[in-house]
C-alpha cells in the first residue's frame, strides 16, 4: 500500500496561525490524511494544536521540533508529549559536517535526544539537508557518517530534493535505508540553492517522484513541503495531492479529478 500523505505546516504557517482550525479543515478538505508540526505548539499551545488536528480528522504524523537534548530537553519532551507525537524531528547544523569530528561532537546531542524520547515512549527522526550528501571524507559522504554514528533508534525522514541538491540519488538512498527511513519530505523545484529556489507543486519540477517513491523501502508517510511559492499554497497543495495520489504515488482520502496528461 502507498504511503499515506500529509503536510508539512510550514507550508501554510502564516495561514495556520492566523486561523488554526480553519487551515487544517482546508488541508483535510484537499484529501491530505495528516500533518508534521512546525512552529505551531510555541504559537497556540500543545492542547490546543492536538485537538485541531482531532477536530479536521487529520493524523499527526510528526512533530518538526529541536531535539531534546541539553537544557531545554525536559520542556521538549512534555510539550510534545502533551501534543500527542510519537516522532520528534529535526536537523544538525550545516557547519556540524565540515568534518568527521563535528560530525561526530553533532550526532552526541542526536544520541542523547534519541535516549531521553525513549524514556517517554517517544523516537527521534533525522531530516537531512543537502551538506549531509555533498560533504564527503575519505570517499564516504557524509551522511553515511552520520548514519554509522547515530543510535539504531534513530529513524529517518529522508528529504528527497535536498538529497538532489546535495549530490545524491533519494531512490538510492531510501533502498539502502529500508525500514530506518519512515518519513519523505516532498517538495519540488530547480533543486539548486538552498537559499534561493521557488518551489513548484509537486510533479513540475526536477524531481523523478515516481522512481523515488516506489523504491522499496520503508516510509509511512509522504510529506508535502512547499517552503517558497509564486502561486497561492492551496492551489499548490491542491496540484501537489493531484500528482501523487493520481498517479498512485501516495494515498490520500480523496480521489483527485484526473488530470489533463491523464484524461
Amino acid at each position: 500500500m502507498a504511503a499515506g500523505i500529509g503536510v508539512m505546516m510550514y507550508t501554510v504557517l502564516d495561514q495556520a496561525r492566523a486561523d488554526l482550525e480553519g487551515t487544517l479543515a482546508r488541508l483535510a478538505e484537499l484529501g491530505y490524511l495528516g500533518i508534521e508540526t512546525y512552529g505551531l505548539v510555541e504559537h497556540f499551545g500543545s492542547a490546543r494544536v492536538r485537538d485541531a488536528i482531532a477536530a479536521a480528522g487529520l493524523t499527526l504524523t510528526s512533530a518538526h521540533t529541536p531535539f531534546p537534548a541539553g537544557a531545554d530537553a525536559e520542556r521538549l519532551l512534555d510539550q510534545n508529549q502533551e501534543l500527542g507525537a510519537e516522532v520528534l524531528v529535526w536537523s544538525m547544523e550545516r557547519e556540524e559536517f565540515d568534518s568527521p569530528d563535528a560530525i561526530r561532537r553533532g550526532v552526541a546531542r542526536v544520541n542523547e535526544a534519541a535516549e531521553r524520547a525513549a524514556g517517554r515512549g517517544m523516537r527521534i527522526a533525522y531530516h537531512n539537508h543537502f551538506a549531509e550528501f555533498s560533504q564527503e571524507f575519505g570517499g564516504r559522504s557524509a551522511y553515511d557518517l552520520l548514519l554509522e554514528l547515530l543510535d539504531d533508534r534513530v529513524l529517518v525522514e529522508l528529504d528527497a530534493y535536498w538529497t538532489v541538491m546535495g549530490g545524491a540519488d533519494p531512490a538510492q538512498v531510501l533502498a539502502g535505508l529500508g525500514e530506518r527511513a519512515r518519513f519523505v519530505h516532498v517538495k519540488d523545484g530547480p533543486a539548486l540553492s538552498y537559499e534561493d529556489d521557488v518551489m513548484v507543486p509537486i510533479g513540475e519540477g526536477r524531481i523523478d517522484w515516481t522512481r523515488t517513491l516506489t523504491t522499496p523501502s520503508g516510509p509511512r508517510w509522504h510529506i508535502v513541503e512547499l517552503e517558497r511559492l509564486h502561486i497561492d499554497t492551496f492551489e499548490a497543495l491542491r496540484r501537489s495531492y493531484a500528482h501523487l495520489v493520481g498517479h498512485g504515488l501516495s494515498r490520500g482520502a480523496v480521489v483527485p479529478a484526473p488530470t489533463e496528461e491523464q484524461a
